[in-house]
């Protein structure tokens, strides 16, 4: 199983880069915003921007939170059931977490490739690249999730979410 978890390790910090590549350009376009709207006229562009880097930022998040399980679930009844019905639930999950997620990803490609059809107003960037956050990020959900199906069927994990290495313990 150690290919596994080291797609998973390689997978998690091409999400975090990413993640972390369109947290800076937010904060680097909200920075801007902020200074300029000071001495005078804000550019235009960086509300649109920072829209886009939003859009990036939680595409690219949305995996890691399934990983570490900071993404919203109600676990409060199936986590205190007998024997093996929590394991069972995760799994199941998991399953259709990836399951719906792959269902949506052709739809989410039809609507990107929508979007080359249309440039942004402000920045004039295709919107293909903007409406290509929905595929992603239902791409990284899939890819998450399914990695979660292989570690609980071949016994590697018990599909609990692993905690971040950097987040302190609760």
């Amino acid at each position: 199983m150690k290919t596994a978890e080291r797609i998973i390790r390689i997978l998690s910090l091409l999400a975090r880069i990413g993640a972390g590549v369109a947290f800076a350009v937010l904060i680097a376009a909200v920075l801007i915003q902020v200074v300029t709207r000071t001495l005078g006229n804000s550019p235009v562009w960086t509300e649109e921007l920072t829209r886009f880097a939003l859009l990036y930022l939680v595409a690219f998040g949305a995996g890691l939170a399934l990983r570490t399980g900071d993404m919203v679930n109600v676990d409060v009844i199936c986590e205190h059931l007998p024997g093996r019905a929590p394991w069972v639930l995760r799994l199941v999950s998991a399953v259709a977490t990836a399951g719906l997620a792959l269902y949506l990803i052709p739809a989410a490609w039809k609507y990107t490739s929508i979007g080359a059809m249309q440039s942004s107003p402000a920045l004039g960037l295709q919107m293909n690249f903007v409406h290509f956050t929905i595929t992603l990020l239902l791409a990284l959900l899939a890819l998450f999730a399914l990695l979660r199906v292989v570690g609980m069927l071949s016994g590697a994990e018990d599909g609990k979410p692993e905690k971040a290495v950097d987040a302190p313990e609760s």
